[in-house]
């Protein structure tokens, strides 16, 4: 493939997927460690009818009213879990499992009645997201990149993802210390003055505007994946924080980027003329990079025990 070929039709979708996987993992690190890798998946399903509630209101898909909505979809998840659990005197989780199942089908039964079709909000796009669809129509070449003409026609959906990105680097290297301490030792946080509840809330926070930034670009497919399997692959391969987080960039990386290569000129290769979800074969590799660490990562024998 030619530069004239990859930089309109592939470049834009392969930043917005990688930008989107290291952005879901780097946050996904810390709640794997703390025994709260689910919480990526519970994001990814409640704030979808805060979303489509957003869309309702504004008529248009933002990047502010689509935070809002999910921000208060939270809220209300958050609320409805308390309810059950004391209410039907029944534990945590299953609170948990009651709330975020509801509140994604109602977000879905909200898309199905209502009219989309001027945007990509329906069932498939929360799912699958619409990766293969961003690509950036007036690039040329890779001389492109150096016209202004033309980067002001880049799709809004990488500069939203990118700005994500910056955000939770930057959380993480300024919250590094309180992060790492409250999170292998949260009784000795404390002792010492680390806010080790604010700093869990801050990283669920981060976590959220993460999700909901990447929600719109690759659908919740990809966002529950990188939430979970680079970051457990990265602890098969080390004991270091530090390493587990570089590991991790990794794999969210070759994740997105050998998945949406497969998916385009995977199924070519094998005589098939259609081309597959670019999140599926995204999320898939990332399940099989899991599954090799699993088998051959030096510390997988610590996580067995």
């Amino acid at each position: 493939m030619t530069g004239a070929e990859f930089v309109p039709l592939s470049l834009t979708p392969l930043l917005i997927g990688t930008f989107a996987a290291i952005a879901c993992a780097l946050p996904g690190n810390f709640l794997l460690l703390r025994r709260q890798a689910l919480i990526g998946d519970a994001i990814s399903h409640v704030v979808l009818p805060g979303i489509v509630v957003a869309f309702l209101v504004t008529g248009v898909v933002s990047a502010w009213p689509m935070m809002l909505g999910a921000a208060a979809a939270s809220m209300l998840a958050v609320g409805l879990i308390e309810a059950i659990r004391r209410l039907g005197k029944i534990e945590t989780g299953a609170a948990m499992g009651v709330t975020f199942t509801a509140m994604f089908a109602a977000g879905v039964l909200l898309l199905e009645q209502t009219d989309t079709s001027s945007v990509h909000l329906d069932v498939e796009h929360a799912l699958y997201g619409n990766l293969e669809s961003l690509i950036w129509l007036n690039a040329t070449g890779w001389h492109s990149l150096l016209d202004i003409s033309a980067l002001n026609d880049l799709p809004p959906e990488l500069g939203r993802i990118w700005l994500t990105l910056i955000a939770v680097v930057v959380f993480t290297r300024v919250f590094w210390r309180p992060l790492k301490i409250s999170t292998f030792d949260p009784g000795f946080a404390e002792a010492i003055g680390v806010p080790t509840r604010l700093t869990g809330l801050a990283l669920v926070v981060v976590a959220a505007i993460a999700a909901v930034a990447a929600f719109d670009a690759v659908g919740s497919i990809i966002v529950i994946a990188m939430f979970i399997c680079p970051p457990a692959a990265a602890r098969m391969m080390t004991n270091r924080l530090e390493k587990q987080i570089l590991w991790s960039v990794v794999f969210a990386s070759t994740s997105a980027i050998v998945g949406y290569v497969l998916a385009g000129y995977g199924p070519l290769w094998v005589g098939s003329e259609h081309a597959v979800s670019a999140a599926g074969m995204i999320a898939t590799i990332s399940g099989l990079i899991l599954a090799l660490a699993a088998m051959f990562g030096p510390c997988r024998s610590a996580q067995s025990g």
